[in-house]
């Protein structure tokens, strides 16, 4: 399950129902989907394809997307920093981003760019689908174990690309990552 955290207020979210809320307020859609039973997250990525081939018609078909991969990052996937440094400045696409977590966490770090509505971090685990909307302002950091697995769902079929902003925020904001560790501890009851 999705943490989000809002530095600037001290704040933490880890109540699915309030996580939903706040991120549908945000614009950002987000939602829970299977993975007990449906196929192992390390099948191979035309397996995993073929298990959530329901689930990405539909998006497809809501969302003009028209294609679907799976994105498989470890440790020691090479130019793993060269990656990673790209999705860690703040950009923005002309399409919708849409990430179904299988393994793995990372943060989804959103940026309103409106006075007065702070930048805030979504943590997502496995299980985890969340779509951030064309133009909005925001970066991705992995977690410390550096590991991804996910559905990422396209409407151009050139794939992934960033638009950078030459003032982003993202330099001034950490990864953020809790995780079970913190979910387990004394932090699991603020919200």
């Amino acid at each position: 399950m999705a943490i989000v955290t809002v530095p600037a207020e001290s704040r933490r979210i880890t109540d699915p129902a309030e996580i939903t809320a706040f991120l549908a307020a945000n614009n950002i859609h987000y939602e829970r989907w299977p993975l007990e039973d449906r196929v192992d997250p390390a099948a191979p990525a035309e397996q995993i394809l073929a298990a959530y081939a329901p689930e990405i018609d539909e998006l497809k078909r809501r969302g003009g997307f028209v294609t679907a991969d799976v994105i498989d990052v470890y440790p020691d996937t090479p130019n793993l920093d060269v990656m990673l440094a790209k999705f860690a400045k703040e950009h923005t696409h002309t399409e919708d981003e849409v990430r179904f977590i299988l393994q793995g966490r990372g943060v989804f770090h959103i940026n309103p760019g409106v006075p007065g509505r702070p930048v805030f971090g979504i943590e997502v685990w496995a299980g985890d689908l969340i779509s951030v909307p064309l133009n909005t302002r925001h970066w991705f950091d992995l977690c410390n174990d550096r590991r991804i697995r996910a559905i990422r769902l396209f409407q151009d079929t050139t794939g992934w690309t960033p638009h950078y902003l030459p003032d982003g925020v993202h330099e001034g904001y950490e990864p953020l990552c809790l995780g079970p560790a913190w979910m387990a501890g004394a932090g699991k009851a603020a919200s």
